[in-house]
């Protein structure tokens, strides 16, 4: 089984205003939060996982509940609490690119505690975005990835950065830093990669075993530890926002890494060019459906072939 440890919320999209109105579009709400993302996706593709996080007892949380039970998602490891759930509300560029400004004052993910034990048979944990951040419970999260990484799980890591979110950069970036050696994955967008300051060659050695970069609409690369580079374009499509993209590519990767036998460090050294072209492609085609549709909706394993 694959968990997934991070925060869930509600995305409020913004929908077109009626043509020659002085009134605010409406906005819609939609289940989101990179890490429930990722597990949403990796159960549509009909990959074993579970959803480690703190939700609201507020209707948004019910709703939140009920969208990962739809998904396949287990939730034995999703805590409840009575504080209002997190907003994020949705700015969508011309080209479809979404920035977020967040509402997270006192909500109930910020409380998530740390579980005693994952359950027997977990390979593999995922982390990143909001969770990383925001304290209290960006501290148990933290203690879950070393502890998981400490009896050999597998560890992805996607920083997801959120600037508006994080009040001392240069703290931010050396704590990052202090959760490699804990990361089996390392994934990214060169955004991210920018504002972190390093490079995959740095970061391959302070702890991970491969570094995948996310390029927009320029596709995706991975470096490995052990020598491997690839590169494969991005699936052309009309892009309606590029809402959950990138937590579509963390369960991708995930999903095709587990396919193939692959779901461990020694696993990720093992692969050749070939093996990471056709991990890389097919996370490459899951995000693009993913950007086609407004807000986050990963496609179903069907979808893809």
């Amino acid at each position: 089984m694959i968990v997934v440890a991070g925060e869930s919320l509600i995305d409020l999209v913004p929908l077109p205003a009626a043509a020659g109105s002085a009134l605010l579009p409406p906005l819609l709400p939609r289940p989101g939060g990179g890490p429930y993302n990722t597990a949403v996706a990796l159960g549509r593709l009909g990959s074993p996982v579970a959803f480690c996080s703190r939700l609201s007892s507020d209707g948004f949380g019910e709703a939140l509940l009920g969208g990962l039970r739809t998904a396949g998602v287990h939730t034995a490891l999703v805590q409840r609490g009575p504080e209002p759930t997190s907003l994020a509300v949705a700015e969508l560029g011309a080209d479809g690119s979404a920035g977020y400004r967040f509402y997270v004052t006192g909500t109930a993910d910020r409380l998530f505690a740390l579980p005693a034990e994952l359950p027997d048979g977990v390979r593999a944990l995922a982390l990143g975005t909001c969770s990383l951040v925001l304290e209290p419970g960006a501290s148990a999260y933290e203690t879950l990835l070393r502890r998981e990484a400490g009896r050999g799980v597998f560890t992805l890591l996607d920083p997801n950065i959120r600037p508006g979110l994080i009040p001392d950069a240069a703290a931010h970036r050396t704590r990052f830093r202090g959760w490699l050696p804990s990361v089996s994955l390392l994934k990214l967008s060169e955004e991210d990669a920018a504002w972190l300051g390093g490079a995959p060659d740095r970061w391959l050695s302070e702890g991970p075993a491969a570094v995948v970069t996310t390029h927009g609409a320029r596709g995706l690369t991975v470096r490995t530890r052990a020598g491997v580079e690839a590169a494969v374009p991005a699936v052309d499509v009309a892009v309606a926002d590029t809402i959950g993209a990138g937590d579509t590519a963390n369960a991708a990767l995930l999903h095709g890494l587990d396919r193939r036998g692959a779901l461990s460090r020694r696993g990720l050294l093992a692969l050749d060019t070939a093996g990471w072209t056709e991990v890389l492609e097919f996370a490459a085609r899951a995000a693009a459906v993913t950007c086609s549709r407004a807000g986050a909706e990963p496609p179903y394993a069907a979808e893809l072939g």
